[in-house]
């Protein structure tokens, strides 16, 4: 089993702006991240810890600005908080292991897939290609991971 943790070597390899996102709880401007408009087969991973997080499977193009996906891969590696900041109240999602700022969960996702859009900010994934998830330790999900159309 895959170890996940968040250290300081990762930590100062982030870039400035994964840095804002995943440890300031910032966010990207909508429309800007590099994995928005992604459609390869994969899984998204925490940048910080490397722990799954969310497969391509469950990836949709929900027009809100960022990548959106309609559950983790996952449960357990994905934390949710109450967030009352910038005068909304909302549902913060944090990773586990990393403690990464993630996004935000909305219940306005499709309803045949569980009503939930989970709003990710791509500075707080790396994206691992199907070909190469058993080569880094994620074999065990490539059943959750098919061509998206």
């Amino acid at each position: 089993m895959q170890s996940y943790s968040k250290s300081a070597e990762a930590i100062s390899k982030l870039s400035p702006e994964q840095y804002r996102v995943t440890q300031q709880s910032g966010t990207e401007r909508p429309g800007t991240g590099e994995y928005l408009h992604n459609k390869e087969p994969g899984i998204y991973v925490d940048i910080v810890s490397g722990e799954p997080l969310f497969a391509s499977a469950d990836k949709y193009e929900s027009g809100c600005g960022w990548p959106s996906f309609t559950k983790p891969i996952e449960g357990r590696n994905v934390k949710e908080l109450h967030d009352a900041s910038h005068g909304m109240v909302r549902t913060e999602v944090r990773s586990l292991h990393g403690d990464s700022h993630l996004g935000h969960v909305f219940p306005d996702g499709p309803l045949d897939r569980g009503g939930l859009r989970y709003c990710i900010n791509s500075a707080s994934l790396r994206f691992v290609h199907r070909d190469q998830m058993e080569a880094e330790g994620y074999g065990a999900y490539l059943d959750q991971v098919e061509d998206v159309q």
